[in-house]
């Protein structure tokens, strides 16, 4: 499930990165977005609408979109397709429109 290509972004296999979303670890690898660690990991939905309740996932994949939007680190509405992948980070599905901590 991992993106091989990308018309912007590139995903290389160096070292690894261990984080943390919605209490579970995951890994990543340097140079991975927040979404695209995910993506890999088979995580497809990555929050709901806020009005409508509908699924959203890996859309625009260039920050255009809000499709991503999740909280990382306690801050809300970071947009996670743009966001670089860091050890130790704590990504929350973001409810709603996202509050701060």
């Amino acid at each position: 499930m991992r993106i091989e290509e990308h018309p912007i972004l590139s995903f290389k296999r160096d070292e690894i990165i261990r984080f943390i979303y919605d209490g579970k670890e995951y890994i990543g690898f340097k140079g991975d977005t927040i979404a695209s660690a995910l993506h890999a990991a088979g995580v497809k939905v990555l929050g709901h609408h806020h009005e409508t309740g509908r699924a959203r996932g890996f859309y625009c994949a260039i920050g255009n979109c809000s499709s991503c939007l999740m909280t990382v680190d306690g801050q809300p509405n970071v947009r996670i397709c743009v966001e670089e992948l860091k050890d130790g980070m704590v990504v929350e599905t973001q409810k709603g429109k996202g509050e701060l901590e």
